[in-house]
C-alpha cells in the first residue's frame, strides 16, 4: 500500500478533525507521529507534524474533498466590520502574553504564547470566537 501525506497540522485537535471528516466520508487514513506531537509539542517543527496519511490513489479525491469541506467551513464565518469569510487564529497581542513568552523564553529553550485570537485577514477584526453566519431557526 502505497502512502502519501496529504495534509500536516501542528496539533491533535485540528488533526483528529480532518481524520473524522474523512473517515466518515469513507476514506481510509491514518495520522502518523500523531502521539509524538501530543506528548512533546516542540517536537512538532523537528518531525514535520503530525502527517493525516491517505493512499497514493485517493489523493485527487481526498485534495477535492478537503477543498470542498474547507470552503463549505469558511461559508459559516462571516466577519462583522467586512464580511469576509477568511480568519486565522494568531497569538493576542496583551501585556500578559509578552510576559508569558518572555518568561519562557528565559527559563527554557522556547517561547509560549498565552492565548490565541481569531483575526479577520482581509480587515484585522479580532475576536475570542469565530464569528459564524447566524442560521435561521426553524420553528
Amino acid at each position: 500500500m502505497d502512502l502519501i501525506t496529504i495534509q500536516t497540522f501542528d496539533n491533535y485537535f485540528n488533526a483528529n478533525i480532518q481524520l473524522t471528516r474523512l473517515r466518515s466520508a469513507g476514506i481510509e487514513c491514518y495520522l502518523k507521529d500523531e502521539y509524538t506531537v501530543t506528548l512533546d509539542p516542540l517536537l512538532s517543527n523537528a518531525i514535520g507534524g503530525i502527517k493525516l496519511m491517505v493512499r497514493k490513489s485517493e489523493e485527487r479525491n481526498v485534495k477535492k474533498l478537503l477543498r470542498e469541506m474547507n470552503e463549505e467551513a469558511d461559508s459559516k464565518l462571516l466577519c462583522p466590520q467586512c464580511g469576509s469569510h477568511k480568519f486565522i487564529l494568531v497569538p493576542k497581542r496583551s501585556t500578559e502574553n509578552l510576559l508569558t513568552a518572555i518568561t519562557t523564553w528565559l527559563f527554557s529553550s522556547y517561547a509560549v504564547s498565552a492565548e490565541n485570537i481569531y483575526q479577520c485577514s482581509h480587515c484585522g477584526y479580532e475576536s475570542e470566537t469565530l464569528p459564524e453566519v447566524e442560521s435561521e431557526s426553524y420553528n
